[in-house]
C-alpha cells in the first residue's frame, strides 16, 4: 500500500473512512490531555476530517498532513476557508489561518517543519496503514516531535481474519509495542463499535472496538 493507493481512493470517492461530524471522543478526551490553547497541534493523514476545525475553535494552530490533494482543497472548499497556496519544498501549503495544510508524504517531513508543535491528533493515521508500515510510521513521528509532546490516540480492533482493511486492526498489545520504547502510553479507555454502528457486521465482523491512548513523547 503506497501513496497511489490513497490517491486512488480519493479520485474515486471511496472515503468511507471519513467522517462528516466531529469526532466524539476528540471532544470528550482532548481536554484530559491539558494541552495549553495556542498550541500547534499536529494531525497527520488529515483528510478532510472536519476535526481541525474544532481544534482550532479551541483556540489551537492546527498543522494537517495529507497526500490527496483533492482532500486538502475538499477541506478548504466545503468550509468555506480561504486558503493561500505555496510551495515548500516536497509539499504544497495551503494557509488558511490557524489552519495549515501540507499536501505530501507524511514520510517526508523533516522536523523544523514540525519544531512549534507541542501536540498531536491521530484518529484515522495508524489504522490507515497495514502492519509491516506501522513501526516506520511510528519511529519517523518519534523523530519529528520534541520530548514532552502529547498526543491523543484513536485506534480501532477487530479479528483481521473477519475483514480485511483498511481501516486496519491495531490491537491494544500492538500500541504498547510499537509506541513503548519513545513515548509514555496510558490508555484511556475503549468503546463497542457495533453497538453504534452495525454495519460493520455486513463486512462479517462480530466484534469491534475502538481504543482510546494518551501518549507522550519521552
Amino acid at each position: 500500500m503506497d501513496a497511489s493507493f490513497w490517491q486512488r481512493r480519493w479520485q474515486r470517492g471511496e472515503i468511507g473512512w471519513h467522517q462528516d461530524e466531529i469526532n466524539r471522543h476528540l471532544t470528550e478526551h482532548w481536554p484530559q490531555l491539558g494541552v495549553p490553547a495556542t498550541t500547534r497541534v499536529f494531525v497527520p493523514l488529515c483528510g478532510k476530517a472536519r476535526d481541525l476545525l474544532w481544534l482550532a475553535a479551541q483556540g489551537h494552530r492546527v498543522l494537517g498532513v495529507e497526500i490527496s490533494d483533492l482532500a486538502a482543497e475538499a477541506f478548504i472548499r466545503e468550509n468555506r476557508l480561504d486558503a493561500q497556496r505555496s510551495n515548500t519544498g516536497a509539499f504544497q501549503r495551503l494557509d488558511a489561518g490557524d489552519i495549515v495544510l501540507l499536501v505530501g508524504d507524511y514520510f517526508s517531513l523533516q522536523p523544523h517543519q514540525l519544531d512549534d508543535v507541542g501536540a498531536v491528533y491521530d484518529r484515522a493515521s495508524l489504522i490507515a496503514l497495514p502492519p509491516h508500515q506501522r513501526p516506520n510510521y511510528v519511529r519517523k513521528l518519534a523523530r519529528l516531535l520534541a520530548p514532552g509532546t502529547r498526543s491523543l490516540l484513536i485506534t480501532i480492533d477487530y479479528d483481521p481474519r473477519r475483514m480485511r482493511g483498511p481501516p486496519f486492526a491495531v490491537s491494544d498489545a500492538e500500541v504498547h509495542q510499537l509506541y513503548r520504547q519513545a513515548f509514555q502510553v496510558t490508555h484511556l479507555g475503549d468503546h463497542d463499535v457495533l453497538a453504534e454502528e452495525p454495519g460493520w457486521r455486513r463486512r462479517g465482523l462480530d466484534w469491534m472496538t475502538e481504543h482510546l491512548y494518551a501518549l507522550t513523547r519521552s
